[in-house]
């Protein structure tokens, strides 16, 4: 994996300190080109992958990628889902049956006969891989080396005491797509342990990892023990406490965390982008 990689959060306007700043975002990027020219500058810094969410805006940015290869070389996408709110918004909107027909492959027959047979079967399994193959439809035509189940839904299954189905979706990414399963998770200590348990073998977890403790579910101490404990590849997130820290204090700090592989961020100026790719270029060791 790319030891730098973009977010998304910023393009949708997702800011955990300040409400103010995430609808200042969400209007400026309300049209796909201002996503793209952002997306654009990265790229001319560096950086080659994109850790996004199946947003609705994010498969028109791919389908543009796709269509001028040369312009993105070496580019990837590390797609994670299910986009929670885009499910929520349709039902609200289309009620559960359109939403259904809206975001499966195989049409509304097809998903209700395959629903019903894991209704009796008791195989939740089978949903999952309904909404994976729903979820990666937008991204048939790029790179998508390693798929992400996001925390609201790897969290849950954790919490409910059924990590069994996160390897499911690892054993289903890897044969269908031929691709990395990832996790997004808030409690990573539980969730590496949970993952190992089941014979995931060095698996991809991203999570919060600052100086703050930011929402970091039992602590620093915790998460570097899990580090330095554990076998598996640390994608760092929320690095600067979502604007709580300064940048170069900050990434530093995570940088000394040699067994962190990856760090990904989400900014929308050049300068800052160009700042964080610099700092965290120069405060890696090796």
């Amino acid at each position: 994996m790319d030891r730098i990689m973009f977010g998304d959060n910023q393009f949708f306007g997702v800011n955990h300190m300040s409400e103010e700043k995430a609808r200042a975002q969400a209007m400026r990027f309300r049209d796909t080109q201002s996503i793209i020219d952002v997306l654009d500058v990265a790229y001319d810094l560096g950086i080659r992958t994109f850790m996004c969410t199946t947003h609705d805006r994010i498969a028109e940015v791919a389908a543009h990628t796709a269509a001028h290869p040369d312009r993105y070389q070496g580019f990837k996408y590390h797609p994670g889902m299910p986009y929670a709110h885009k499910y929520a918004n349709m039902v609200g909107e289309l009620g559960i049956v359109e939403t259904l027909k809206a975001v499966t492959p195989g049409g509304l027959v097809e998903t209700l006969v395959r629903g019903a047979k894991s209704t009796m079967s008791r195989d939740v399994g089978q949903l999952m891989r309904t909404l994976v193959d729903a979820e990666m439809a937008p991204f048939a035509k790029v790179e998508t080396p390693v798929v992400f189940l996001q925390n609201v839904v790897a969290d849950l299954v954790l919490g409910l005491g059924m990590p069994q189905l996160l390897a499911e979706f690892e054993s289903y990414v890897r044969e269908r797509y031929d691709a990395e399963a990832g996790f997004f998770t808030m409690n990573m200590p539980r969730m590496v342990e949970a993952l190992v348990a089941e014979g995931v073998k060095d698996p991809i977890i991203c999570c919060n990892y600052n100086a703050a403790g930011f929402r970091m579910c039992g602590g620093i101490e915790a998460y570097d023990r899990a580090l330095e404990a554990h076998e598996f590849r640390c994608i760092a997130m929320s690095v600067l406490a979502s604007g709580a820290l300064r940048p170069e204090d900050a990434i530093k700090w995570v940088c000394d965390r040699e067994q962190i592989v990856s760090i990904v961020f989400g900014a929308s100026s050049r300068g800052n982008i160009a700042q964080t790719v610099d700092l965290i270029h120069t405060h890696t060791k090796g």
